[in-house]
C-alpha cells in the first residue's frame, strides 16, 4: 500500500513539475515575443530608418530600393504649373459626361471619390456598357506615379487624361471633338479664361487642367506615417510585427518600397494567363519586348484596402487571398505560359522574387493588419455644378 501511495505521490509532483517547467516555457516565450515587439516598436518609431532592421532583399530588388516612409513633397511639371484655379477647372472637366460620346461618362465615372477614386468592379464598364479588359487603377497619389496605366502607356497625366476619352470601350470620343463640346457650352469660357488667360478651349488645356486636379488627389498623412514619425503607441503588436514582416520575412519591400510603396516597377507575377480566352500580354503591348509579355505596373500600397479587387484583372476580392497568394508564390504548372502573337512565341516567365514563403496564418493576419495603417479615412467631395 505504501509502495503504491508513494508511486503515486511520485507521479503526481512529476505532473506538478513538468506543468511547472511548461508553464515557465510558455511565460519565457511570451516575455520574449513581448520583448522583441517591443524593440521593434521603439526602431521603427524612431523617426529614423536608418536605424531601422535591414531588408530582405533580392539581389536583383536591390538596385531599385528606396526605403519606405512618407510620400514626397508634391511636384508640379514646369509646364503645367500649379493654380487654384486651373484645379478647379480640372475637377469640373473631370465630372463632366460630355466629353465622352455618349454624354453619359465621366471620367469620375469609373474614379469615384466615395470609392477611393476607383469603381469597386473587376473590369470597369464604359460606353454602350461595354466592359474594359483591366481593372480600374486608383488614381489616388498617382501625381507619383512613373508611368501611368497597367502596361505604363502614359508617361505623364497630360498624356494619359485623353486616353480614356479616346478609348472605344470607355468614353469613345475624340480629344478634338471633345474640345470642340466643351467650346460651345457658354459657361466653361470663364474657367478657361481663369486657369490660362485665355477663352479658348484646346486639347492641351484640357488635358493640363484634368492633370493638374488629378495631381491634388493627395493621401493625408496615415496611422503608418503617425507611427514612423514616433507615435509608437500608433501601432498595434500585430501592426508592428506586420510592418517588420514587409520587410523581412515577407520580402513585400522587393517591389513596393519609397513613399509610395512601389519601386515604379514592371513585374511578372504569373498573372498574364498567356494562351487562354483571358490572356493579357501587360507591358508587351507597349514596348514590342518578348521579354516583357506578362508584366504589369506594381501599384502603389498606399490605400490599398480600400482599392480592391485587386490585380490587373480583379483576381482577388480580399487582401487575405492577395497575401496568400503571395505566400505560396503562385505556383505554375510545368513548362512556362506562351502564346503567339501577330507571328512571335511569346513566353511569360514569373519573377525569380515569386517564389514559396510558406507564410503563417498568424502572419499573414499580422501582415494584413499593417497594409490596414496605410489606409486614411474616405474623404467626400461634392461634384461641381456643371456649366451651362
Amino acid at each position: 500500500m505504501k509502495t503504491v501511495l508513494s508511486w503515486m505521490l511520485l507521479a503526481f509532483l512529476s505532473i506538478s513539475f513538468l506543468q511547472n517547467c511548461l508553464g515557465n516555457t510558455v511565460n519565457r516565450e511570451i516575455r520574449e515575443r513581448a520583448d522583441f515587439i517591443a524593440r521593434l516598436r521603439k526602431l521603427y518609431a524612431s523617426g529614423d530608418p536608418a536605424t531601422w532592421p535591414k531588408p530582405m532583399l533580392d539581389a536583383e530588388a536591390e538596385p531599385y530600393f528606396s526605403e519606405i516612409g512618407h510620400l514626397p513633397e508634391l511636384q508640379f511639371p514646369e509646364d503645367n504649373p500649379y493654380s487654384e484655379e486651373k484645379v478647379v477647372l480640372g475637377k469640373t472637366l473631370f465630372f463632366d459626361p460630355r466629353l465622352s460620346a455618349s454624354d453619359q461618362i465621366a471620367c469620375a465615372s469609373c474614379h469615384d471619390p466615395e470609392l477611393a477614386w476607383g469603381d469597386g468592379r473587376t473590369f470597369s464598364f464604359g460606353h454602350n456598357r461595354q466592359l474594359g479588359t483591366r481593372n480600374a487603377m486608383t488614381i489616388l497619389n498617382s501625381a507619383y506615379a512613373g508611368t501611368l496605366f497597367w502596361d505604363g502607356r502614359a508617361a505623364s497625366l497630360e498624356n494619359q487624361s485623353q486616353m480614356p476619352i479616346q478609348d472605344a470601350r470607355e468614353m469613345s470620343g475624340h480629344i478634338d471633338i471633345a474640345a470642340g463640346k466643351i467650346a460651345k457650352i457658354k459657361g466653361y469660357e470663364v474657367l478657361f479664361q481663369k486657369a490660362f488667360g485665355s477663352k479658348k478651349v484646346t486639347k492641351d488645356n484640357i488635358s493640363k487642367a484634368l492633370a493638374a486636379f488629378e495631381r491634388t488627389i493627395v493621401s493625408p498623412p496615415s496611422k503608418f506615417d503617425q507611427f514612423i514619425d514616433g507615435k509608437a503607441d500608433a501601432f498595434t503588436d500585430n501592426e508592428v510585427m506586420g510592418l517588420h514582416l514587409f520587410r523581412t520575412k515577407a520580402q513585400c519591400i522587393n517591389c513596393h518600397n519609397s513613399g509610395y510603396f512601389s519601386n515604379h516597377r514592371f513585374e511578372n507575377i504569373g498573372t498574364s494567363l498567356l494562351g487562354s480566352e483571358q490572356e493579357d500580354l501587360g507591358r508587351f503591348i507597349v514596348t514590342q519586348k518578348p521579354e516583357d509579355a506578362g508584366k504589369f505596373r506594381v501599384p502603389s500600397l498606399r490605400e490599398v484596402n480600400r482599392t480592391g479587387p485587386w490585380m490587373h484583372n480583379g483576381l482577388f476580392t480580399t487582401l487575405t487571398e492577395v497575401i496568400q497568394f503571395y505566400s505560396k508564390g503562385n505556383p505554375e504548372k510545368p513548362g512556362h505560359p506562351s502564346t503567339l502573337y501577330k507571328g512571335t512565341a511569346l513566353n511569360s516567365e514569373k519573377s525569380g522574387m515569386m517564389r514559396l514563403l510558406d507564410l503563417s496564418d498568424e502572419e499573414i493576419a499580422q501582415l494584413e493588419a499593417f497594409l490596414g495603417t496605410l489606409n486614411t479615412k474616405n474623404r467626400r467631395m461634392a461634384p461641381p455644378v456643371l456649366p451651362e
